[in-house]
């Protein structure tokens, strides 16, 4: 009689390969090159490793297919995900779960009941028994102090929220650290991810945080600008995500290229200047406004107040866009509100009257109020002075809690390196421009608050402009 032979393992190309034809999807080239990267590691034993790859690569798919594979090949592995949020790191092993159950590869797996079988852990079937689960998941700020794991995957460690100031930074870096006493002699830890700031975690410099590490850098286009997915990102879908997204952060996420904040710049010849005015044209019972030729769709206001004396402090500013229909943006106001101490109504009064009068003279459908700070109580005072003034708009209150130089830049840097951003030659004769050539995301600016007004409309929701003539003032029938 003769003996029956084990068939050979898989490789994890052939595993990747199997699943995608599961799944009756093809298996990009891209994912085909991290996989045998991954496997010639392991195979040359290397147990320090980074794959850096650009957003929307499947890198964290591929590695969770890793993960899966690495089950397969030795079911008493013990495998540890840390992410940056518990939630991040959770939806990769409970995507390594579901091929566990799915693949053909992976029967001989699945436990009998009775075993850890969650969305953040699980034990598949393995020989005697262990106290850490066959995979889990935590938060990189989570306890990790006494488990024990053979693979550490790092998914995603560095985001904005862990990296956007030298604290978080190094603060990411501390807990990073404990992963050396998690892991057992010889095991592996992997990073995933992409670089967030110039002072990565990922930066391949003598002394480093990850020097020395084994490493696979795609960018999303090679020297040639070759696309390493072109079913997905074509010629005309990376274009376009450039425009969306701004040279700096598709450098930064697309191209692996952080960039030192310090050479980020506003420049305001990168801003079209116009002269056009607005007008409202109202017809079989419609209204349009146009500025010049063009038809404007949508539009709103960013109130960022402030209440100091005129001349000190913080500004108190206006700032009024508007939007066509092939996405270019009219900065058509910046208003620096100021308040007259010896005016009968106090400060906040004054402007919000100002506010409103600004809002209707251009049509505004609405106005932002920032409420952090001294701003609360500022929406319905200025409710009040628009009915008061018989001014009809929508007052929404906004709370800014990014980091300003970020909310600066991801709302500037798109737009001006799109050249979509139209400004009215007015806003030229202001204080605008000085506080763009002035400012840097990385020091002390002179003065910002402009920008920040001026990027809080723009990152806010266009809302639409109404068909509909403005009503005329409806009579107070609450009383004073």
């Amino acid at each position: 009689m003769t003996q029956r032979t084990q068939p050979p393992a898989a490789s994890f190309p052939e595993f990747l390969w199997i699943w995608n034809r599961r799944l009756s999807q093809k298996t990009p080239a891209v994912h085909l090159r991290m996989s045998r990267w991954l496997m010639q590691r392991i195979e040359d034993g290397h147990t320090r490793l980074l794959l850096m790859a650009f957003r929307g690569g499947g890198k964290s798919t591929v590695v969770g297919l890793y993960c899966a594979w690495l089950l397969y090949r030795n079911p008493q592995l013990r495998i540890l995900v840390l992410s940056a949020q518990a939630q991040l790191a959770m939806r990769m092993v409970s995507a390594v779960r579901r091929i566990i159950e799915r693949h053909p590869l992976c029967a001989d797996l699945i436990p009998e009941r009775g075993e850890a079988w969650a969305v953040d852990r699980f034990n598949v079937k393995r020989n005697g028994a262990v106290r850490e689960p066959s995979m889990l998941a935590q938060g990189i700020l989570g306890n990790i102090t006494g488990s024990r794991a053979d693979i550490i995957v790092c998914d995603d460690v560095e985001v904005p929220n862990t990296s956007d100031t030298s604290a978080k930074r190094a603060a990411l870096r501390d807990r990073l650290s404990e992963t050396e006493f998690v892991l057992t002699p010889g095991g592996t830890l992997l990073y995933v991810g992409t670089p967030h700031t110039a002072d990565s975690i990922y930066i391949d410099v003598q002394g480093a945080f990850l020097h020395g590490y084994a490493r696979l850098e795609i960018p999303l286009l090679d020297r040639a600008g070759v696309s390493a997915w072109p079913d997905r990102f074509d010629a005309a879908a990376v274009a376009k995500l450039r425009r969306r997204v701004g040279p700096r952060r598709f450098a930064s996420q697309m191209q692996l290229q952080p960039v030192e904040e310090d050479a980020a710049r506003l420049d305001p010849a990168l801003m079209i200047p116009y002269r056009d005015v607005l007008d409202l044209r109202v017809g079989n019972g419609e209204a349009c406004l146009f500025l010049g030729a063009r038809r404007l769709v949508s539009g709103s206001a960013w109130w960022d107040p402030a209440f100091g004396k005129p001349g000190q402090g913080d500004h108190s500013v206006l700032a009024v866009v508007f939007a066509d229909a092939e996405g270019n943006r009219f900065l058509h106001r910046v208003a620096y509100l100021t308040h007259d101490p010896a005016a009968p109504h106090d400060p906040a009064t004054q402007q919000c009257r100002i506010v409103a009068q600004i809002a209707g003279e251009m049509f505004v459908p609405v106005v932002h109020v920032e409420t952090n700070g001294i701003g609360k109580f500022l929406p319905d005072l200025l409710r009040s002075a628009a009915s008061d003034l018989g001014i009809p708009f929508a007052v929404r209150e906004a709370v800014s809690s990014q980091r300003k130089a970020d909310r600066i830049l991801g709302a500037f840097d798109p737009v001006l390196a799109a050249r979509r951003l139209h400004t009215h030659a007015d806003v030229y004769t202001g204080g605008f421009p000085a506080e763009m050539r002035a400012w840097k995301p990385g020091g002390n600016s002179v003065k910002d608050d402009a920008l920040d007004a001026v990027a809080g409309v723009l990152l806010a929701e266009p809302a639409r402009l109404p068909r509909r003539p403005p009503r005329a003032a409806l009579p107070h029938w609450r009383g004073r």
